[in-house]
């Protein structure tokens, strides 16, 4: 299993937005083939921050996240929205312990 921590920074008009469409992001995700989890977790200190906890089966997986018409969309529309680039750390799961 693979887990992807993806840190990001919204502008704080966008925050909103930012929500409502990771929102629909998130409720796309979780129907994929090979997603565990997609959490979405908002900095109570930092209302601009965020992290995605995404957690998929392998890392093929992953990347087809990235090629969905959801992500792809989600991707575009909120790209203006970061004060800056989001940051992906890759992580492997190691409890609880995949199959």
């Amino acid at each position: 299993m693979t887990a992807t921590l993806v840190h990001v920074k919204v502008k704080p008009e966008f925050i909103e937005s930012f929500i409502d469409a990771t929102r629909q992001n998130h409720e796309n995700s979780i129907k994929e083939t090979g997603n565990f989890r997609f959490d979405i977790l908002q900095d109570m200190t930092d209302p601009a921050k965020f992290i995605l906890y995404e957690v998929y089966d392998s890392e093929q997986a992953a990347i087809a996240h990235k090629q969905t018409e959801h992500y792809i969309v989600w991707r575009d529309r909120v790209a203006n929205w970061m004060a800056g680039p989001r940051e992906g750390i890759k992580h492997s799961l190691l409890f609880p312990r995949g199959n």
